[in-house]
């Protein structure tokens, strides 16, 4: 199987595949990576993401047959270049519908707990509706780091390198309300309850989308693509953060304070 000249070239900019053992592949069954027989520097897999039933397995028994510091190339599609298919395929009067639907469907009816097994049983996880931020995240939390990410022919490419063993996340935060580590007083780690606001997964790219994107002068990240349509609606309004009142009842904030902030966050406060 080939890759397309365009993807090949920055592929080639991390390593050359005319010197290193790769496997090229479109694949959404993870045993077809368990039957390899080898190790290799680099795993291509022209499947989209999107396809794939169980996407961290997938990931992760591609973390098992790469050598540390070796690629992982995948290509999804994400729902901003799902959104503009949409757009561009059906009539006017119906586009805002089917998008709509498209996105309960495919998108909300996988991440609830019982009529996410009926949706699986029908669809077989084919075709589902992925965000950037989650794309990225999941192979952050198996092990990859992102080296460089881009769009062509309308499909979202990711470059990463592995760097470790997976975190074989069995809870990842996809309920409307979630609890965050939180530096509370005295340096005591607490856990804050908010409603969620951004994207699955997106607790994995704090470090990323740091370094992409500077910190606006409330300490918050410019143009976070993690946050949701709606997210950005709770968070003009102070809306998510009104489950808080479950820590303040347990006694853990006070109305009055300095606003529980992370590790990370709070590591770049001088200790004075």
């Amino acid at each position: 199987m080939n890759i397309n000249n365009f993807i090949k070239n920055k592929i080639q900019n991390y390593i050359n595949l005319d010197d290193s053992s790769y496997v090229i592949l479109k694949t959404a069954n993870h045993f077809n990576i368990e039957s390899l027989n080898k190790k290799n520097d680099i795993f291509i897999n022209l499947e989209l993401v999107n396809n794939i039933r169980w996407i961290n397995k997938f990931h992760e028994s591609v973390n098992v047959k790469l050598n540390v510091g070796k690629y992982y190339v995948v290509c999804s599609e994400t729902l901003e270049e799902r959104r503009k298919r949409i757009w561009e395929k059906y009539p006017l009067g119906l586009k805002n519908t089917i998008r709509v639907v498209d996105f309960i469907y495919k998108r909300v009816l996988p991440k609830l707990p019982i009529l996410k097994k009926i949706y699986f049983a029908i669809t077989h996880g084919h075709n589902r509706v992925l965000s950037k931020a989650e794309i990225l995240g999941r192979l952050i939390s198996c092990g990859f780091e992102i080296v460089e990410y881009f769009e062509y022919n309308n499909l979202f490419y990711v470059i990463s390198k592995k760097i470790s063993d997976p975190d074989y996340n069995l809870n990842p935060s996809y309920s409307p309300i979630f609890s965050m580590k939180r530096i509370g007083f005295r340096g005591k780690i607490i856990r804050v309850f908010k409603l969620r606001t951004m994207y699955p997964y997106s607790e994995y790219l704090q470090n990323l989308i740091i370094e992409e994107n500077k910190l606006a002068k409330t300490g918050k990240v410019q143009n976070d693509y993690r946050i949701t349509t709606w997210g950005k609606f709770c968070r003009k309004y102070w809306i998510d953060e009104l489950p808080m009142i479950i820590n303040l009842l347990k006694g853990e904030l006070n109305i009055v304070g300095v606003r529980p902030i992370s590790k990370d966050y709070f590591d770049r406060y001088p200790k004075e």
